[in-house]
């Protein structure tokens, strides 16, 4: 299928590209990658009257540690997320995640915005803004806010943006130098999006957790961050026993949804053995059984 008519539009600022959303409103759509807006438009599902291209607008993307914050602009793409030695030193979840974003063509073109304000509750880049509690930096006309990952995705395809706003940058918390992380990620074929996803950070000192966070995506209508369950294991021994309770819990936290396929059993299984894994992955750990 081919897409309905548009307007194309590509202007050269920020301030170029906001009013036009504010002139046109729900009329318009943004596109950077377009990995996920192209494939609707040719479906007819998203039919924009006007489209507006941030790609002439180099200061959205960029990648700048300054103290314990990461900040990423929203037009970097999902490669350079996954290999820039900046992002794998100071988020290694983040690199971690976006190296298994589909396949390599669109990891060129895919962007961490355009991720972010697809929404889509199956995507890795959600998962781990909302994991790492991430903050959102967003544009509309002479205002710019910040929000937290939490309060920014909503629902599936959905999240706080108001129709003349733009996902700007990304402001992520640098790991320590003794945090380890783990991602684990299950699809029906490589690069599909996810039945299931966990990614963890940890720090064990001593033989015990002293830092533990646990995110969990492709199982409801937004990632989730599983806080209450972590905060449990704060002081236990980040040995086998514990990884697997901590699993157990995780699974029984979350609240599937069945699909044609895919039974809501299914992925609480999936999520059980995926949390695992991470957990191990993230302790330094390795459990022989799994």
């Amino acid at each position: 299928m081919k897409p309905s008519v548009f307007s194309y539009h590509r202007p050269r600022s920020l301030h170029d590209a906001l009013a036009l959303l504010a002139e046109h409103g729900f009329d318009a759509k943004v596109i950077a990658g377009g990995q996920s807006l192209g494939p609707m438009m040719n479906m007819r599902f998203a039919q924009p009257a006007h489209l507006v291209d941030l790609n002439a607008l180099p200061q959205l993307a960029g990648i700048e540690r300054t103290g314990s914050t990461l900040r990423i602009g929203a037009l970097t793409r999902h490669h350079e997320l996954a290999t820039s030695p900046l992002v794998r030193d100071a988020c290694p979840l983040l690199a971690l995640a976006a190296a298994t974003v589909g396949h390599y063509a669109i990891r060129q073109r895919g962007t961490l915005g355009g991720s972010l304000a697809n929404a889509d509750p199956a995507a890795q880049l959600p998962l781990i803004v909302r994991t790492l509690d991430a903050r959102i930096e967003v544009a509309g006309p002479g205002r710019t806010r910040e929000i937290a990952a939490a309060d920014f995705l909503l629902a599936a395809m959905t999240t706080a943006l108001e129709a003349d706003e733009i996902v700007t940058a990304v402001r992520f918390p640098c790991a320590r130098p003794d945090e380890g992380h783990g991602f684990e990620i299950f699809s029906r074929r490589h690069g599909d999006f996810a039945i299931a996803a966990c990614a963890v950070s940890a720090i064990v000192d001593a033989g015990r957790f002293t830092h533990l966070r646990i995110g969990v995506g492709g199982v409801g209508d937004v990632p989730v961050s599983l806080d209450d369950v972590a905060a449990n294991f704060i002081g236990a021994t980040a040995d086998d026993a514990t990884i697997a309770f901590v699993a157990e819990r995780v699974a029984a936290a979350i609240d599937p949804h069945d699909q044609p396929g895919i039974s809501a059993a299914y992925r609480r299984e999936l999520v059980h053995a995926l949390s695992a894994r991470a957990l191990a992955r993230a302790s330094r750990y390795t459990l022989q059984d799994i």
